[in-house]
């Protein structure tokens, strides 16, 4: 099932995505979408509807230097074990909404990313047993102000500003997370392509190793790292990122 979220004559809703291009269907769903979804036996067509991120993270929690290229890109060695770091929720936008380049910034770097929705509350999650607490993938940029990271020495400023955290179009509960492709294209150049096996920690070592440290809650976020080949971004530009399987999050880009 493909679960998105859309502002639709009759409001805001989770609704099931059906079919694609032109004959794609949205279902709203009542209430949420955990568990198991019941229906309004409201529907809209895409073209009537503005897709939305899917999810309203209470949280949404990162994973740094995942791939070990981009690791070296950064100047440093792959860590034995997961570095993580938070984004605020309000740094959650949807596709086609403009990034936004904050005034104090020369450099707001693209980072195309898989991510994981969490499904139920949870806590020390084994990695196997992580797809039980899965609700399923989308697609996110994990905006960065790379001047403001490095001049911070931590990364909360840098990663932290509104409309720095792009998810989307929707999630996907049947994904298969072990061997796909990503790519990140700016203005239609590829800038990004790397395949989600050569991430360092996999699906279920990145849950276990955040559940260890924090309890995760329904629709929570965890963004499991970019590969090599991130870049700057000016206004009047567009990234792209692609997830093989789950589909295009796009967005423009804008000075504030």
């Amino acid at each position: 099932m493909r679960l998105g979220r859309i502002a639709s004559p009759a409001g805001v809703a989770f609704v099931s995505v059906e079919g694609d291009g032109d004959d794609t269907v949205m279902k709203e769903i009542a209430e949420h979408p955990f568990g198991t979804p019941t229906f309004t036996g409201r529907s809209w067509k895409s073209a009537d509807v503005r897709i939305l991120a899917p999810i309203l993270a209470s949280k949404v929690i990162c994973i740094g230097k995942n791939y070990a290229a981009h690791a070296a890109e950064m100047g440093g060695e792959a860590p034995a074990d997961p570095v993580i770091f938070l984004k605020p929720n309000t740094s959650i936008i949807g596709p086609e909404l403009p990034i936004v380049r904050p005034p104090s910034s020369e450099r707001v770097d693209y980072e195309g990313e898989l991510a994981i929705v969490i499904g139920r509350a949870c806590k020390d999650v084994k990695a196997a047993q992580a797809k039980d607490v899965i609700l399923g993938y989308t697609v996110a940029n994990d905006v960065t102000a790379r001047d403001h990271q490095q001049a911070d020495g931590q990364w909360t400023r840098g990663k932290g500003y509104d409309t720095f955290c792009p998810l989307g179009p929707w999630i996907d509960t049947a994904f298969d997370p072990s061997d796909v492709e990503l790519v990140t294209e700016l203005d239609g150049e590829v800038k990004q392509r790397t395949r989600t096996s050569l991430m360092l920690h996999d699906v279920g070592e990145i849950v276990e190793w955040i559940s260890r440290v924090m309890t995760l809650l329904p629709g929570d976020v965890i963004l499991t790292g970019t590969p090599e080949g991130v870049g700057p971004m000016v206004a009047g530009q567009r990234v792209s990122v692609t997830v093989e399987g789950i589909g295009t999050l796009s967005n423009p880009v804008v000075d504030k």
